[in-house]
């Protein structure tokens, strides 16, 4: 079964171009011109990715767009955005988005983008031979052959990032890892972006799992789960 694509765009000369090196790769593409639309479109097609322009036409843009599908789906989404402007960027990475690339770009690098994604998803599948990742601590579990993590029982709602982030993290317990080794082993390497990536997530997943999570700023370096 091909992948699912929703791209949410209101510019139709660059809808068309993405829908047409998309569905070069084989992926069936829905497209969406507006923020109520993309809702009802996600919610029907329940897409592999969306691809989620910030500036809609409207009540809703993408940034209300992307918080209402948190509430319902952890989907992974790539935002398009024609501001790069650092308060822009760290307000899509907090609304649970996983990557984003600013207008104008290479439609070639979007689909590249989307496959460092769609990658990253599937690394919880343990290699031949290993036992699926589990974590526990304070009643907190990271369940790698579920991909979940729960506090007390509770399910933690994680964007597919944010749960690439803990799993790598709880590979590697014990180490101080730098801001580049983490993006290396959970956004993968060649990754393009800001190293501040890292702190968003990391902010992300203390807000989310709570205090008992040990995950230490490590001056100098950068993060330590124990």
């Amino acid at each position: 079964m091909s992948l699912q694509i929703v791209v949410v765009e209101d510019d139709p000369d660059i809808a068309d171009v993405l829908v047409l090196y998309l569905q070069r790769e084989g992926w069936s593409v829905s497209v969406a011109g507006d923020g109520a639309r993309a809702l009802d479109v996600i919610r029907a097609r329940q897409p592999d990715l969306v691809l989620l322009d910030i500036g809609l036409p409207g009540d809703l843009d993408g940034t209300d767009v992307c918080r209402e599908l948190r509430r319902f789906s952890d989907v992974p989404v790539m935002f398009l955005t024609a501001r790069d402007d650092e308060v822009d960027r760290i307000l899509g990475l907090e609304l649970g988005a996983d990557d984003y690339v600013t207008k104008p770009f290479s439609a070639r690098e979007v689909v590249a983008r989307i496959k460092a994604i769609l990658r990253r998803g599937e690394r919880g599948a343990p290699a031949d031979g290993d036992a699926p990742l589990r974590y526990e601590r304070a009643g907190i579990v990271v369940d790698g052959a579920r991909r979940e993590v729960t506090v007390e029982g509770d399910v933690v709602p994680l964007a597919a990032q944010e749960f690439a982030l803990i799993e790598f993290l709880c590979r590697n317990l014990g180490i101080a890892l730098s801001r580049q080794q983490i993006l290396d082993g959970a956004w993968g390497e060649g990754w393009i972006g800001d190293i501040r990536t890292v702190d968003v997530h990391i902010r992300q997943l203390r807000r989310k799992v709570g205090d008992a999570l040990p995950l230490e700023t490590v001056r100098g370096v950068g993060y330590r789960l124990d």
